[in-house]
């Protein structure tokens, strides 16, 4: 939470505390949107259709998680991805780097070769965007527990029908995000990262939404690898980073709401490389990530707060969507980060999340020690695939606009 300031004038020592006492009390009425989970207090409208899955927070223990073995589903997928793509009235990339959306599919009636596929092309374009689509909670939460299995949020909000397995997004008018509370680069994020096998193929399905406002930015962690260069991607393919859940339980604790399971704290590589595609990926994010492992603070700080910027500020390297109700995306958490937009209040948004885990991050020397490939530079894969022959250079050597 951010630290509020006070104009304590009185040397006494009960002064003093006072003033302190009055400095925690009004730290803790600062709501930060991203480590304080949406409160259960909401604009009391039951005649809302959707009331059934509005935030509840049970005041339930849960074990820590166990490791388990992981195979990824898009290991089994056609690579010219023809049974998905070919069931499609229009496949539209938003950008070069990332964001697809595809039309004229109905995630209800996928095979398991399509999900297979599906799985590809998310973990190649990182998000994967869906208009128009019936599929219940039920529907959406067996489509992500077929690519693994299902995530239980240990702070925020499940749907008051019980659903564990279920993340719920909420705001309306009865809950105005603070902006002294946040800045909009703390927003930015990758899911649970803290986890030791933090979340893979990850479904979001807006249920109802305002007509404008409340978009969600992705920006890929592929195209920040290669926009850096060979140098700097060398040294940051041998760090490690701590990943820490202790802010968001901290926020949970301080809005007066459970923690459901232990806080964690895991530290994984910088620089992951995903199971499928073979390609880096920059895997560090504000919301959770710490610090670098065995280098001086300052140089942590220098390091994290230039990724962070280059995931927050670069264009080249985002897709923005704005949501209808019955929208979803779906993306691939090991390889992007996100943030949402507060900007609709005082309309509502609201939203369902399901969320597999995925493998333990690997490090470059890990996933090519543990597999016999190479792993790969995306923009230079991609370069060679067409002819081209060229490193990843820091972008055009000649640009108008």
């Amino acid at each position: 939470m951010a630290p509020v300031a006070t104009t304590d004038s009185a040397p006494s020592t009960t002064a003093a505390s006072n003033g302190i006492a009055q400095r925690k009390a009004e730290a803790q009425a600062l709501i930060n949107p991203f480590y304080t989970p949406t409160l259960e207090s909401d604009d009391k409208d039951d005649d809302y259709p959707y009331a059934e899955f509005k935030p509840y927070f049970p005041k339930v223990h849960w074990d820590p998680l166990e490791d388990f073995a992981v195979t990824d589903r898009a290991l089994r997928a056609d690579p010219s991805k023809k049974n998905l793509l070919s069931a499609a009235s229009k496949v539209k990339h938003l950008t070069p780097a990332i964001g697809t959306v595809l039309k004229g599919i109905d995630l209800r009636q996928l095979s398991d070769t399509q999900k297979d596929e599906l799985a590809l092309l998310v973990a190649e374009r990182g998000v994967v965007f869906f208009r128009d689509q019936e599929i219940d909670i039920h529907g959406q939460l067996d489509l992500a527990r077929y690519w693994g299995k299902l995530h239980k949020h240990a702070t925020t909000p499940i749907p008051r029908n019980g659903l564990e397995e279920v993340h719920v997004v909420y705001n309306d008018h009865s809950r105005r995000p603070d902006p002294q509370a946040f800045s909009k680069l703390q927003l930015w994020h990758s899911d649970v990262s803290y986890e030791r096998q933090p979340p893979s193929t990850t479904s979001l399905k807006v249920i109802s939404g305002p007509e404008y406002g409340g978009d969600t930015h992705w920006s890929s962690g592929y195209a920040v690898y290669s926009s850096l260069s060979p140098g700097f991607q060398r040294y940051l393919e041998g760090l490690t980073a701590l990943h820490s859940a202790v802010a968001q339980a901290d926020g949970a604790r301080a809005a007066g709401l459970p923690v459901r399971r232990d806080p964690i704290e895991t530290i994984h590589p910088v620089v992951r490389v995903h199971p499928v595609t073979g390609w880096k990926s920059v895997y560090v994010n504000h919301g959770f990530t710490r610090r670098i492992i065995g280098v001086p603070k300052a140089e942590s700080d220098a390091i994290l707060q230039f990724l962070f910027h280059q995931f927050a500020e670069n264009p080249d390297f985002q897709a923005r969507f704005h949501w209808k109700p019955n929208s979803i995306a779906i993306w691939d958490n090991r390889v992007v980060n996100h943030s949402a937009t507060f900007d609709f209040w005082p309309a509502r948004r609201h939203a369902l999340r399901a969320t597999p885990h995925g493998e333990r991050p690997l490090s470059v020397e890990e996933f090519e020690k543990q597999t016999g490939r190479q792993a790969k530079d995306r923009l230079v894969d991609l370069q060679l695939s067409n002819g081209v022959a060229g490193d990843s250079g820091s972008g055009p050597k000649q640009y108008n606009d």
